[in-house]
């Protein structure tokens, strides 16, 4: 009955657990357990460093519910497409390249479910892009005594409807289990990625310049090294792309297929996973060689150029294993973070062999996303799982919070709704709770922790 994170950051213990076949059984399983007095959560992948899955009450898997439950195509070319909540990302990416189609925008992960991902804020990156949630549509979702209710953002503004769908797309499963999530995607797009190995000041320095000049762009430093690799990732017009599938045609299906699993397996599970993997061993066996260990990896960084499919360059595999902490920060702050963090890393000698991570989004009004109402710059620190973080991250957390920083949902920090009242409508947000879930079914310590208890 154990449940435990994918970053072993948190285990629990619930009471049942249960993996309804289809939405029928996931009603009655939700009524009963309201019934019994069980609060109920619901899991995905285990993704979110955060205990926002974790219950000691029924923890309900969405494994069953996933796949294409319907599709709308769109005059733009695009369409509306409705999966059911636990596909997962890498399903429903497989699923919308069989239709010609792509998301919008992506995070660089893709095995946690579709309402995993958008409940807690997965946002990708990209400067006039935003989060998976913006791309929602609708939502199917069950209540504590099992009845169903749709919401879209088509209800009217203010209505009962409306405001629930707001908290619905993004609120940590707090006004019920999702059952089917609706999302407009756009017509199948190509990325050209390139990637440039840059002095880090040259990067940190001339951020604003570097996003304005590329659709998306995905930055990696090594702690205690004057390089950063910056991922500049860029969609192919129509006669780039018309050029790019013409030197294709001399390539049979088979063999091109196999070249592209191939380069796939090379970089990503021997060079990027395999040699990481590696490095994370030996930092944890020797932490005095970190230094060391990021010159080393820093060193064979390199640049290159390639054109894939949306969803092959913005989605990486993550065989290591390590714990997260990610904040929002105002991009205007973000040059004086990397500083600040920087300066920490070199005076405290803290050994952090893992790179920290920096990516943008544009602003929206997701009532209860990392970038509302402001253009924001994401800044990710890592640690191995098998060694310490809590200096680094409470550290970090410091420079994060005094920049005006807000936590990624799914990933570790300590902040209080108290904290993040200032941020979020969080007082609608409970207004919303407290009608649809009045018992707190949907609740568990994390949420009472950041959203404040019903």
């Amino acid at each position: 009955m154990t449940f435990t994170t994918w970053g072993r950051t948190f285990t629990a213990e619930p009471a049942q657990r249960a993996t309804p076949r289809d939405e029928p059984a996931l009603r009655a399983m939700v009524a009963r357990a309201a019934a019994d007095g069980l609060r109920v959560r619901a899991v995905g992948a285990g993704h979110s460093f955060t205990d926002a899955a974790v219950t000691d009450g029924l923890l309900l898997s969405l494994d069953h519910l996933r796949g294409l439950e319907s599709m709308q195509r769109l005059p733009s070319g695009g369409a509306l497409v409705t999966v059911g909540a636990g596909t997962r990302l890498h399903e429903l990416n497989a699923i919308l390249a069989s239709h010609g189609l792509a998301m919008r925008n992506l995070g660089d992960i893709d095995r946690q479910s579709v309402a995993g991902a958008i409940s807690t804020g997965t946002h990708g990156t990209g400067a006039r892009l935003g989060g998976l949630a913006t791309q929602v549509r609708g939502l199917r979702l069950v209540h504590a005594d099992g009845t169903v209710r749709t919401v879209t953002d088509d209800d009217p503004a203010g209505s009962p409807e409306r405001v629930l769908f707001e908290v619905a797309r993004l609120g940590l499963g707090t006004v019920g289990v999702l059952a089917a999530v609706t999302l407009e995607v756009v017509p199948a797009y190509l990325l050209r990625s390139t990637e440039t190995v840059r002095p880090w000041r040259e990067v940190v320095e001339g951020y604003d310049e570097l996003v304005a000049q590329h659709q998306r762009v995905d930055a990696y430093w090594f702690p205690g090294t004057d390089r950063m690799l910056t991922w500049c990732n860029d969609p192919l017009d129509r006669d780039e792309a018309a050029a790019h599938a013409e030197r294709q045609e001399g390539l049979a299906g088979t063999v091109r297929r196999l070249g592209a699993g191939a380069r796939t397996v090379l970089d990503e599970e021997v060079l990027a996973n395999g040699a990481l993997g590696v490095a994370m061993r030996l930092a944890a066996a020797a932490p005095r060689w970190v230094p060391r260990i990021n010159r080393v990896s820093a060193a064979a960084l390199g640049d290159r150029t390639y054109v894939a499919p949306s969803d092959r360059v913005l989605v990486t595999r993550r065989r290591v294993r390590f714990a997260e902490m990610e904040y929002a920060v105002p991009r205007a702050a973000l040059r004086e973070v990397l500083t600040d963090l920087a300066a920490w890393l070199r005076t405290s000698g803290e050994p952090v062999p893992f790179p920290v991570e920096v990516r943008c989004a544009a602003a929206d009004d997701v009532w209860l996303s990392t970038a509302r109402g402001r253009e924001t710059a994401y800044v990710a620190v890592h640690q191995y799982h098998r060694m310490p973080r809590e200096r680094y991250f409470a550290a970090a957390e410091e420079i994060f919070v005094a920049a005006g920083g807000r936590p990624h949902w799914g990933k570790l920090h300590t902040r209080t709704a108290d904290d993040l009242a200032e941020h979020y409508p969080l007082d609608d947000v409970a207004s919303v709770r407290a009608v649809v879930d009045p018992a707190g079914t949907f609740r568990n310590a994390y949420t009472d922790r950041v959203l404040g208890a019903l």
